[in-house]
C-alpha cells in the first residue's frame, strides 16, 4: 500500500458495546457507535445533524471509568471505550428522566394528534412506565387557536428540536428558550407573537416536534359539515406531494400510480361529489407563469429582476417579511391551489350551472401555510366568498380516512374527475424542489420555439439537498439564467447573494421547505427521518412514467383557454389567476376563511 493511501486513510477507534467490539471513525458518538454495532439506544431530544444537545438524557449510558452517565448522542467514542448500555442504573436513569418529562407534559394521548405516534408515548410503553411517581405540573399558554399554527405549552418537553429546526434550517428565529430555571420553557423568541415573530407558516416546527406541542389547526369538522349538507357540492382538489405521502401510514409505494387511485377512490369514498387533481391547476400555472416570463423577458427594461415563483406561500410571506423590496419580483401568477378555486368556482360552476357559492371547495395540502393562503382576502370573488373554503393537510386526509374506517390500502382504484382532473408529468413534479423550474423551462421552450424539447433536458437544474442550484440554458439564442432553492436557510443565502450583486439571474424558483412540498409541514411525521428526498424521487418517477409530460400539452388546461379565459395573460386570465402580493398585509395572520353573512356558513 503507498504511502498517500496510508495517510489519506481515516482515523478509526476501536470500542465495546455490551461485549461487542466496533470499529468507528474517529469523532463519531458512542450512539452511532452503537448503531454501527446493532445496539439501540433509545433517544427523545436527539435528531441527526440537527439536535445533539443531549437535554433529555434519556440516551444515557455507562462508560467504564465514567463517574457519571454519559448521554451516547453527544459523548466521542474514543479507542479503548467500554460502554454498557443496559444495566440496572441505566435503565432507572431513563425511566427516570422519561417520568420527569411526562410530570411536565400533558399526556391526555387519546385526544392528541401524536397518538400513536409519538415518541413520548413510545418511550414510556418501552420502558414499561406504569406510574408517575413524580408531582405533575402542567403550564398552559395563551394562544390563538384560529391561528393555522398552534402551540401547546402543556405538551412541550423542552427537547429544544422546533428551536434548532427554526434557526438551522429556516434561519427564522421564530422560537427560543424563555424563562429561567424552574420556569424555562420554549416560546416564540422576546416574547412576541408569531407574526411579529416573522413566522411563515412552513410547519417544520411541527414535523421536527416529537410530541404533539405544535400542530396545524384542525379543519376536518368543517369538511364533515359540509359533506353532510345536502345543498352543497363538494369538491376536493390534490395536490401533487400527498400522492406520495398519503399512503405511508399504509405501507403503499408512494411511486406508482396504483397508489394516486386508491387515494381517489379513498376521497370519493368519504362522500366528495368531485375528486380533482392540483395537477391541472399546476399545468395552468405554468401556462400562465411561463408566459410572464417570455413577456418579461421581452420588455426586459420594464420589469425587475429576477423573476422569482410564486406557488410557495411560506415563501411569499419569507419574501414581504424579510426582503419586501423584492416584492415585485414575485410571479403574479396564483398558487396552483388559489388558481384552482378560481376556475372551480367560475368555468366549472357556470358548467354545473350553479352559483359558485353553492360549491364548497376543499385543498388537501402537504403545506401548513395554504390554511392561511386560502383566507387571504385577495382569494375571494366579488360577493366575498373564497375561493378555497377549505385546507387540510395530508396529516388531516389521513385522519379522516381512518375516523371514517376506510380501509384505503385496499380502497377501489378510480381516476380523477373532469375536468379539473387531468394532469401531466410536469405538474407532478410541482411537489418537488427544482419541479416548477424545469416544468416551466419546458414549455417556455415550447412557446419560444415552437417544438418540444426532450423533456429531461432541463435535468441539470435537479437541486442537490444543500445549498442552491443554478444553470444557464439558451433558448431561441435567449440565455435564460436560472436558480432553485429550498429551505430559507439555503434562500436567505442566495437572497443575500443576489441583493449583494454577486450573482444575476433571470428566473429563480424557491421552496420554503426542505426538498420542496415533498418535505412540507403538513406531510406525514416518521420520527428521526427525513423523507422529502425519497418522495421527491417518487414523483420523479411519476413524471418519467407518464403519457403527457408538457404542461401545454394538458388537453383540459387548453379547452379551458379555448372556451372560457382565451389565452394565457388575457384580461380573464389576469382578473382570475393572477393577484397582487402588495393587498394583504403580513403582519396579520388572523385571516380566516369567513362568509358574507357572518354566520360561517352559506347563505
Amino acid at each position: 500500500m503507498s504511502s498517500s493511501k496510508l495517510t489519506n486513510a481515516p482515523k478509526t477507534v476501536s470500542l465495546t458495546i455490551d461485549g461487542k467490539t466496533i470499529e468507528v471513525t474517529y469523532g463519531e458518538t458512542i450512539l452511532a457507535a452503537a448503531e454501527k454495532a446493532g445496539v439501540k439506544i433509545p433517544t427523545l431530544c436527539w435528531f441527526k445533524d440537527l439536535n445533539e444537545i443531549g437535554a433529555c438524557r434519556v440516551c444515557v449510558v455507562e462508560v467504564e471509568g465514567y463517574e457519571k452517565l454519559a448521554a451516547a448522542c453527544n459523548t466521542v467514542a474514543e479507542d479503548g471505550m467500554v460502554v454498557r448500555t443496559n444495566t440496572q442504573k441505566v435503565r432507572q436513569a431513563r425511566r427516570a428522566n422519561v417520568q420527569l418529562a411526562l410530570a411536565e407534559h400533558d399526556s391526555n394521548c387519546p385526544t392528541c394528534t401524536r397518538n400513536g405516534n409519538c415518541t413520548l408515548q413510545s418511550l414510556a410503553n418501552d420502558l414499561g412506565i406504569l406510574d408517575q411517581p413524580f408531582h405533575r405540573n402542567l403550564v398552559k399558554n395563551k394562544w390563538n387557536f384560529d391561528l393555522p399554527l398552534i402551540r401547546e405549552n402543556s405538551k412541550c418537553i423542552k427537547c429544544m428540536r422546533c428551536i434548532q429546526v427554526c434557526d438551522k434550517v429556516q434561519s427564522l428565529g421564530v422560537w427560543s428558550v424563555i424563562g429561567t430555571g424552574a420556569r424555562t420553557t420554549v416560546g416564540v423568541d422576546n416574547g412576541m407573537t408569531l407574526d411579529e415573530a416573522g413566522c411563515t407558516l412552513c410547519g417544520q416546527c411541527i414535523t421536527h416536534c416529537p410530541v404533539g406541542a405544535l400542530h396545524e389547526r384542525n379543519d376536518v369538522e368543517r369538511i364533515y359539515s359540509a359533506l353532510s349538507d345536502p345543498d352543497v357540492i363538494t369538491l376536493v382538489q390534490v395536490a401533487p406531494a400527498v400522492r406520495v405521502g398519503w399512503g405511508e401510514p399504509y405501507g403503499l409505494d408512494m411511486g406508482k400510480e396504483e397508489s394516486v387511485r386508491k387515494m381517489v377512490g379513498s376521497l370519493k369514498q368519504l362522500g366528495f361529489n368531485y375528486v380533482f387533481d392540483t395537477d391541472f391547476s399546476a399545468d395552468l400555472t405554468i401556462m400562465e407563469e411561463g408566459s410572464e416570463l417570455i413577456e418579461r423577458l421581452t420588455h426586459k427594461d420594464e420589469y425587475k429582476w429576477p423573476m422569482f415563483t410564486s406557488c410557495c406561500p411560506g415563501w411569499v410571506r419569507f419574501v414581504k417579511h424579510e426582503y419586501p423590496q423584492y416584492t415585485d419580483n414575485l410571479s403574479t401568477a396564483k398558487s396552483p391551489q388559489q388558481m384552482f378555486g378560481s376556475v372551480a368556482k367560475s368555468y366549472f360552476a357556470e358548467k354545473l350551472g350553479v352559483a359558485p357559492s353553492k360549491i364548497f371547495c376543499v385543498s388537501i395540502m402537504p403545506c401548513t401555510a395554504k390554511k392561511h393562503e386560502c383566507a387571504l382576502p385577495v382569494f375571494k370573488d366579488g360577493e366575498g366568498y373564497p375561493d378555497v373554503d377549505a385546507v387540510i393537510t395530508t396529516r388531516e386526509m389521513d385522519r379522516m380516512l381512518a375516523s371514517t374506517y376506510i380501509d384505503a390500502a385496499n380502497a377501489k382504484e378510480e381516476e380523477f374527475d373532469a375536468p379539473l382532473g387531468e394532469g401531466t408529468g410536469a405538474a407532478v413534479i410541482f411537489g418537488t424542489q427544482a419541479g416548477v423550474m424545469e416544468a416551466a423551462l419546458r414549455s417556455a421552450y415550447f412557446l419560444l420555439k415552437g417544438e418540444n424539447p426532450d423533456a429531461d433536458a432541463f435535468k441539470d437544474i435537479r437541486a442537490h439537498d444543500k445549498g442552491w442550484t443554478e444553470a444557464t440554458f439558451t433558448v431561441n439564442d435567449i440565455p435564460l439564467r436560472v436558480a432553485v432553492a429550498s429551505s430559507l436557510e439555503n434562500t436567505r443565502n442566495l437572497m443575500e447573494a443576489i441583493d449583494n450583486g454577486e450573482v444575476e439571474f433571470d428566473f429563480v424558483e424557491i421552496m420554503a421547505c426542505p426538498g420542496g412540498c415533498a418535505g412540507g409541514g403538513g406531510q406525514p411525521i416518521h420520527e428521526g427521518e427525513e423523507r422529502a428526498f425519497s418522495r421527491g424521487a417518487d414523483l420523479r418517477s411519476l413524471d418519467e412514467c407518464a403519457a403527457v409530460r408538457f404542461s401545454h400539452e394538458n388537453k383540459s388546461v387548453q379547452k379551458l383557454y379555448e372556451d372560457f379565459l382565451g389565452k394565457p395573460l388575457s384580461e380573464k386570465s389576469h382578473h382570475l389567476l393572477h393577484t397582487d402580493h402588495h393587498a394583504w398585509d403580513f403582519e396579520d395572520l388572523t385571516y380566516k376563511n369567513e362568509y358574507p353573512n357572518g354566520s360561517g356558513k352559506r347563505a
